[in-house]
């Protein structure tokens, strides 16, 4: 593609995940497109590939619905100012990844005005509120789907989408050693030691809601498996303080190391894993660990959620093999003794292989440059007029 005018493309990420898909497409489209200038919102890393963020990105970094209500003037706030701002500067095209429920009516509005929209990551909407293609459609001109079965449900509805695969699948070696990712984090693990990795989540409420019983069924493991360590990484210091003052209330005595960031590296460390759901199911996946995946909403949240949840999985693993490749446990069954026992069965199928040649193969599905194919995607668009 031989573009020579200048562009101007507005990215729209809500979350961390986002602000990583948003920087590894802005390289590419940089590399594809060297006179490019972005505006939006996001995170740290697409603020160093030169976004000056409209608002910051943490603010809009709501999940559940009650959540989503407690703070509605703010997200309201803020969208009115981004509409403002995107329609003032009219964009070639504006990119909102992920965050559906605050990028796509922003796309809408600047649709109606005949700015060219693409929404990167595709809603779960061939899980739950099925209805909501209408607004989709409504909305953007192209979806840009990380797995491979969502292109298909967005060709029954006529509406242009592209599978470019998952960043993290191209940037996620297909094998990550254990023993170089424990060096890297100075961890000394003793012949017969087996370490456990506990991610309960990067927000407050997360933390709130899951370290407790992760903390709980830490210490039933290591009762049960005394020669084990644990490990947690942790999003900023804040989360840190909040997770090691529950510890101390909870498993004062539990062989606990907490580690400032690294999420990825504390991963690979690991023998096994105790997460929270999200796109952390999908890395650790990708870094071919045995897992216990777990999610506990708010009440509301929760009810409102199972009535219109529609998939077989919530957790990405499971999602892409289409079969229950790691336990999945939710609201009233993440208790202590349940997550020990997922744990020890999914430790004893790792070591059998079958499991990680199944994450080796759905590694292999995944890689297809991500960053390059959205990025041609999004110049494609910018340019039809």
């Amino acid at each position: 593609m031989s573009i020579t005018s200048p562009l101007t493309i507005a990215v729209l990420a809500g979350e961390h995940s986002g602000d990583l898909l948003g920087a590894g497409m802005m390289r590419a489209l940089r590399a594809q497109h060297p006179d490019v200038r972005f505006i939006g919102v996001g995170g740290p890393l697409m603020t160093a590939e030169g976004l000056t963020s409209l608002v910051p990105m943490d603010d809009l970094a709501v999940m559940g619905i009650a959540e989503v209500v407690g703070r509605l003037p703010t997200l309201l706030r803020h969208r009115k100012h981004i509409v403002t701002t995107l329609l003032a500067e009219r964009p070639d095209v504006f990119v909102g990844i992920d965050a559906p429920d605050f990028n796509l009516p922003v796309a809408k509005r600047l649709k109606a005005q005949g700015i060219a929209t693409m929404h990167y990551v595709s809603p779960s909407v061939w899980a739950w509120r099925q209805g909501r293609i209408k607004g989709i459609k409504a909305s953007v001109d192209h979806v840009l789907c990380l797995l491979p079965f969502e292109k298909a449900f967005y060709d029954q509805h006529q509406l242009p989408a592209t599978f470019v695969g998952h960043p993290l699948a191209d940037s996620i070696p297909l094998h990550w050693d254990k023993a170089e990712a424990r060096q890297q984090l100075e961890l000394e693990v003793a012949e017969g030691e087996q370490l456990i990795a506990l991610l309960p989540g990067s927000r407050a409420g997360e933390i709130e809601r899951l370290g407790p019983v992760f903390l709980q069924a830490a210490q039933r493991f290591a009762e049960r498996h005394p020669h084990t360590r644990f490990i947690s990484p942790m999003i900023s210091a804040a989360r840190a303080a909040q997770f090691r003052e529950l510890q101390q209330r909870i498993a004062p005595d539990l062989s606990l190391q907490l580690i400032d960031g690294q999420s990825r590296t504390a991963m690979a460390a690991a023998d096994g894993l105790v997460l929270t759901s999200g796109t952390v199911t999908l890395e650790a996946m990708l870094i071919k660990r045995p897992m216990v995946v777990a999610y506990r909403f708010n009440w509301l949240s929760y009810h409102l959620i199972k009535r219109l949840f529609k998939a077989k999985f919530f957790s990405l693993p499971n999602l892409l093999a289409d079969e229950a490749l790691v336990p999945e446990l939710v609201q009233a069954e993440v208790t202590p003794e349940q997550l020990v026992q997922a744990l020890e069965q999914q430790l004893e199928a790792a070591a059998g292989g079958n499991l990680i040649d199944r994450f080796t193969e759905i590694h292999q599905q995944l890689q297809r440059d991500a960053d390059s194919v959205s990025a041609k995607v999004a110049l494609e668009l910018a340019t039809k007029a």
